[in-house]
């Protein structure tokens, strides 16, 4: 099967790196990949997507998956299915669920599906009116998409109202942050759940946990991810049934009565608390690093998984996964996340030990080639993986990979996992 997937990132060349090592061969595309997908594929450099499409046509492309937000929100799904191309993911109208965190908070309210207090707003004297009432800590998100990074948590109340006030003057995330959501902050522990839907059937995936902060014991700045595993012993089967009875089948039942189905990857943020699920979020893309983790997990078809979802037949497959476990650990460039680094050579050593080749990989991201030699020239450059008998085990093969990569100024936290160990 020939196979276009969009992006740029680790989670693209994830997707991509499952789809090979299946059984059947695929010929695959990348909208633009990156310095190391073109080992695995051909990068594209076509941005518009009516002439992307047009590409897919003539070449015979059969699967189009998308990967990162930006593009659903602007509608590639609906140009792709226009010109009868089969395309994973939810059409504009439904990657609203991301696109606007306001429409996502008053779809929540409106279908009755659990999630914190909040007000949705665009006036400032409003919005220090509710968070006022509240107790501290306080959330303040952005609306629009801010690349991981539209939400803080002000442990004072005179730290929410500076945020409110940059957001909505613009000054934080620019029209972004011209409306903003204020809600409670909600104590618990976070999980990230993924369903790959059709519409009306869904495939919930195992819970993974992912580490935002950018330095050891949640400290420092938000980031996209600095970590993850999977699955968490902190999910049991009750608490699985919950998320689906009260998340996943009103979210779908709900974007059909709004006429805009669910197809896609639902990301859900959940909050448990006191083993109650709360939902922090919708994404309608796989988390990055999440989908680094899930995807080695996975022992059935990943490819046909995605073509099932696009064509609305997933009631025909059964998806299965290993009964191991996968850490990811990412590593940064220098100045992550407050600038770009200078490009810096990345330096493999030569793997001599059986445990690091059998157990271990490199999902790769921020990164260039350059007369053949390998740059990190991104924020998040790579992802050590390691899969393992217990999470221990996957925890220390993806430190022992981690040693063999070598660039200047690289980043890491020594901690991924430490929740479940």
């Amino acid at each position: 099967m020939k196979i276009l997937i969009l992006g740029s990132g680790g989670r693209e060349y994830s997707i991509a790196r499952a789809i090979l090592n299946e059984k059947e061969s695929h010929e695959l595309f990348f909208m633009p990949g990156n310095g190391a997908t073109n080992s695995l594929g051909t990068n594209l450099n076509i941005k518009d997507y009516y002439e992307l499409a047009q590409y897919a046509k003539s070449n015979n492309i059969e699967l189009t998956i998308v990967g990162p937000e930006a593009p659903l929100v602007e509608g590639v799904v609906d140009i792709f299915k226009s010109q009868g191309l089969t395309i994973f993911g939810p059409s504009k109208e439904a990657a609203q669920l991301e696109g606007s965190k306001v429409y996502m908070k008053n779809f929540l309210a409106k279908y009755n599906i659990p999630t914190a207090r909040y007000i949705e707003t665009s006036s400032i004297e409003d919005a220090f009116k509710f968070a006022d009432k509240l107790i501290t800590p306080i959330v303040v998100k952005a609306d629009g998409l801010c690349g991981g990074k539209g939400v803080i948590i002000a442990l004072t109340h005179n730290e929410a109202k500076v945020a409110i006030s940059e957001m909505l003057s613009g000054k934080s995330f620019g029209d972004a942050g011209k409306k903003v959501i204020v809600e409670e902050f909600l104590d618990g522990y976070e999980l990230s759940m993924f369903a790959v839907c059709d519409g009306d059937n869904y495939i919930l995936l195992p819970a993974a946990q992912d580490h935002k902060r950018l330095q050891d014991n949640d400290k420092g700045p938000n980031t996209g991810g600095m970590g993850a595993y999977a699955p968490t012993p902190l999910v049991n089967e009750e608490l699985y049934q919950k998320v689906r009875d009260r998340i996943i089948r009103p979210t779908l039942d709900g974007m059909k009565a709004e006429n805009a189905p669910f197809e896609g990857v639902l990301f859900i943020g959940i909050m448990v608390v006191n083993g109650e699920p709360i939902t922090l979020e919708f994404n309608v893309r796989f988390g990055d690093p999440e989908c680094e983790i899930l995807m080695p997990l996975m022992t059935s078809s990943v490819s046909d998984m995605f073509y099932k979802a696009a064509t609305n037949r997933l009631d025909e497959i059964k998806v299965e996964f290993s009964n191991q476990y996968a850490v990811g650990v990412v590593m940064a460039s220098a100045d992550y996340p407050y600038k770009n680094s200078t490009p810096a050579e990345i330096i493999i050593d030569n793997v001599y030990h059986e445990e690091i080749e059998k157990y271990t990989h490199i999902s790769y991201a921020g990164v260039s080639m350059i007369d053949d030699t390998l740059y990190a020239d991104g924020g998040r450059v790579l992802v050590c993986v390691g899969i393992g008998n217990s999470i221990r085990e996957a925890r220390d093969r993806a430190y022992l990979r981690c040693g063999q990569v070598h660039f200047a100024g690289k980043k890491l936290r020594t901690d991924i996992a430490y929740q479940a160990l």
